[in-house]
């Protein structure tokens, strides 16, 4: 059987594992097999050392681009699965913790919680908006109705 051949059936076995064991470590490993079958089906002669070398160069190029694409597909602020993702305008309640400290009610969840300089901390049991989220930290603004008095 042709060396190329089994290059391209080894990449193919590696992109099938893939689909049993998602993690994408399989998924370049398998694309720079199917590229070294395919180059060695092109170029005949190569002895052991540039075929190693063919694959790793093509490994190496697939996690690069992966990695740069990964890069310039996120921007700042808007991660997927983070807490700003999907807090921010959000209603919560306010409650005071155990230190005198400010906390939210969000949903079935307790956050600590500071207000923007310059408002005074509402009563406990105030409705806030959810503005930012600073590591675990929530920045609320109290809600307020037309009137001006608390919703």
């Amino acid at each position: 059987m042709e060396p190329g051949l089994i290059w391209i059936l080894l990449g193919l076995v590696a992109l099938g594992a893939e689909l049993l064991l998602p993690g994408v470590y399989l998924l370049w490993a398998g694309i720079a097999a199917i590229g070294t079958g395919l180059v060695l089906l092109v170029v005949t002669g190569l002895g052991f050392g540039p075929i190693v070398l063919v694959f790793l160069v093509l490994l190496a190029a697939g996690v690069a681009g992966s990695l740069a694409l990964r890069r310039g597909r996120s921007a700042p602020g808007l991660r997927v699965n983070a807490p700003e993702a999907g807090l921010a305008g959000r209603r919560a309640v306010l409650l005071s913790g155990p230190d005198g400290a400010p906390r939210v009610r969000l949903g079935d969840s307790e956050w600590p919680a500071r207000l923007p300089p310059g408002l005074a901390l509402p009563p406990v049991g105030a409705p806030v908006r959810v503005e930012a989220v600073e590591g675990v930290v929530l920045v609320v603004r109290p809600i307020h109705d037309d009137i001006g008095q608390p919703a």
